[in-house]
Formats: structure tokens, sequence, C-alpha cells
């Protein structure tokens, strides 16, 4: 199922390489800790899974209030090359998820987002994006449109406070209005599956047939014996995956059963991180802000074709004349060789002329044997293959800028 550009990795990784990654890993740890220092360990979150975690080896770190494995026995290095070759768990029970419930629900949601939610066809879901009056980008989410009478969302968890604030106060809005539209934030736990043999692991502890559980399509289903699971075939390394629902008093079984599976390997934030990098996605408070719109972010396809003509999305006076007059800025893809690209590294054109803003995300490609990374250039420069230079241990390395996805996607549609 996987290209020969990742087979190509199983071996050959000089000890330069695993170093640059080693330091990843490192330095992802410190940045998570940093993001809350202010919060003390015994006030941090926990999942359920969180004792599964340190019995298993997992090195605990802050991350968006939470105690989170970022890497477990395996090397950085291995554990992103299992889930691009085989099978890897990740908790992902920080995220926040959320029913909405009523007759007006869609209405509700899409008085929130960019995209398209009426077209959904039952069970189907959508990446969107909140959106401020300024055109900015509160927040990124997955909205599915469930055949059970309510949406389902999920959006991340360090914006888990400003986004539950924002669905209530428009909440309150509409029922003054009349509309009928309730909020539910759910306590479940959210575990995901990753990885070109998902399929295979999961297909003998459910009844229903997975062939027909394409990308971005979902349903309940009982899980190895587990009643009432929404699984979700999504996921955020750009393989083929599943994002299971499950009530926190069932995860621990769950993840047990699964790990019995010699394909599945626990992986953490560290692995999770370069591999979303590798397939080009973004990560907020990195890549996407408030201050950075739909357009500049190369996120144009979030946008409903419906919702460009209605323009009735907020900051949609300030998105549209973007799609048509291209903004200023676009985030971009760059890849380097030499001392990894790192963020807030500066990016120049090749008179040494800064040209956008830092590098917003990067790190080492066990899969390209290549630093990857991705930032904002002025719009003259992000032409793939447009020559640049980027700025480390204050010298000029030479870059070039690059389609995204780096690695290609294995997006499950059915074929």
């Amino acid at each position: 199922m996987w290209s020969c550009t990742v087979l190509g990795c199983r071996s050959g990784i000089g000890f330069g390489f695993r170093f640059g990654f080693r330091a990843r890993a490192r330095a992802l740890g410190s940045v998570v800790q940093e993001r809350h220092s202010t919060t003390s360990e015994g006030s941090l979150k926990k999942t359920a899974l969180f004792e599964f975690h340190r019995q298993h080896g997992g090195k605990m770190v802050e991350f968006a209030g939470w105690s989170m494995p970022v890497q477990y026995k395996d090397s950085h290095i291995a554990s992103h090359m299992h889930a691009r070759q085989h099978c890897s768990l990740f908790d992902v029970s920080h995220m926040l998820q959320t029913k909405v419930h009523g007759k007006d629900r869609v209405k509700y949601i899409e008085s929130l987002v960019v995209g398209d939610v009426a077209e959904l066809k039952d069970n189907q879901g959508t990446l969107s994006l909140f959106s401020n009056e300024k055109g900015g980008i509160m927040d990124d989410l997955i909205v599915t449109k469930t055949d059970k009478g309510y949406l389902y969302v999920v959006s991340n968890a360090g914006c888990a406070e400003k986004d539950s604030a924002h669905m209530e106060a428009k909440m309150k809005e509409f029922k003054a209005a009349g509309y009928d539209v309730d909020l539910e934030f759910l306590d479940e736990s959210l575990i995901a599956l990753q990885g070109p043999s998902t399929a295979r692991v999961l297909q003998p502890g459910v009844s229903n047939d997975l062939c027909k559980l394409h990308f971005m399509t979902s349903t309940l289903m009982t899980v190895f014996g587990i009643q009432g699971c929404r699984v979700t075939r999504c996921g955020y390394t750009g393989e083929d995956g599943v994002e299971i629902s499950v009530p926190q008093s069932e995860v621990v079984a769950l993840t047990e059963r699964l790990l019995m599976d010699s394909e599945v390997r626990l992986a953490g934030l560290a692995a999770r991180d370069s591999l979303r990098l590798e397939a080009g996605l973004c990560l907020y408070g990195n890549d996407i802000d408030e201050n950075t719109t739909p357009v500049e972010a190369s996120l144009v396809w979030t946008i409903g074709k419906r919702r460009r003509q209605t323009k009735d999305f907020p900051g949609a006076d300030v998105i549209i004349p973007q799609i048509k007059a291209k903004p200023g800025r676009k985030r971009v893809g760059i890849v380097s060789t030499g001392p990894p690209v790192r963020q807030h590294t500066p990016i120049l054109s090749p008179d040494g002329r800064v040209i956008g803003e830092a590098v917003t995300s990067g790190c080492p490609s066990p899969c390209l044997k290549q630093n990857i990374a991705m930032g904002y250039v002025e719009t003259g420069f992000s032409k793939v293959d447009t020559p640049v230079l980027v700025e480390v241990r204050k010298k000029m390395v030479e870059a070039t800028v690059s389609k995204m996805p780096f690695v290609p996607t294995h997006y499950y549609s059915g074929q």
C-alpha cells in the first residue's frame, strides 16, 4: 500500500539524521512543557489512559494543560516509521468533543464556520474552520453530520476553553432569537488508530464492513464488545486510520485489546507532530491562528462553494475578496538539506531579503531524509521549486519551495 519513498526509509538513515530527529523529540517535549509553564504538575488534566501511559513507558509532558505522552520506549524515528508502515495508537482524548442538537443545528454551526455543512450526507464529515470577523482562524475542527439527529464536532485541546465559550455564546444568541439548538460537551475518551494496517487490525472486532467506511465518514458501532463507539475514518498522519470515541470506563480495555495485535504500537506527541508535518497538515497556534486567513493558509478548499456565494460566515467580507485578488502572503512547504530548519527560522529571497514571516513548523523528515518545513512567504515566492534561503544558526542555507503534502497521503476512498 505504501510507496517506494517510504519503503526506502527502512534502512540507511545516518547518525547525523538520527541525532537531528532525537533533538526534535527533545525540543518538542520542551516546547509543550513551556506552553503552560505556570501550571503545576498536580493541576494538569489527565486522560483516562494516564496511568496506562506511564505503565507502558510513556514520557509524560505538559501539552495544552494536559499530561500527555510525548514518546514511549521506541525511538522517535521508529515510532514515526511504524505508523507509516504498520499501525500506531495515539491517545487524543484531550481533544474537545461536542454534540450539537436541535432542528436548527446546521444553521447554527454555519454561523460559526466557513464550511458547507448543509450539503453533507448523513454520517459524512468535513474539516472546517471557526473564523472571526477579521477573517482570522479561531480554530480548525471536524464537523460530522450524523444520522442520529445531531452534529458531532471535534476541535483542538489548546482551544477548548475558547471554542466552548464561543459556541455557548452563539447558542445563547440563537436561543434568544427563537432557534432550536443545544450543546453537549462530551467526556468520552478518543483514541486514533493510524497506519496502513488499521482496517485489518480493527475489522475482527466490528460487525460493520470497514470497506464501506470511507475517509471522512463516521458511524456508531460495537468495537470488540464495547457498544456505542463512534468510529470516524480520519486522522492526523496522512495515513489510513480511524478515530474511536469510547466511554472512559472502557478505553483501557479497548487499548489493551488493540495492542494484542503485533501490528499495533503506542505512539506519542513527537511522532504525531512529525507525521502531520510530512502530510502538510497545520498545527493550530503554529501554522494558523487568529491573524491568519484561510486564503493565506492555503485552506481555501475548506470554504464551501455555496458559502462563498452567500457570504454569511464570520469574516466573509475579508476572506472572499482575498480569494479573487490573492493575499500578500501564502503558506508554503520548504525543503532543505544541512542543519534542521526550526520554528521561527527567517525565510529570505536568494538575494537575502526577508520575504515573509519565519518558519512556523519544521523537522527532519524520516521518509524523505530531508529537512521539511512550512512557513509564510510573499505570494510572488510561493510557486513550487522557487529557490529561497533559510537562516539557521546565523548561516544562510539554500532551500526550495515544495508542494505539499511532502509525503503522499493514503486516505481510504474505497478504491
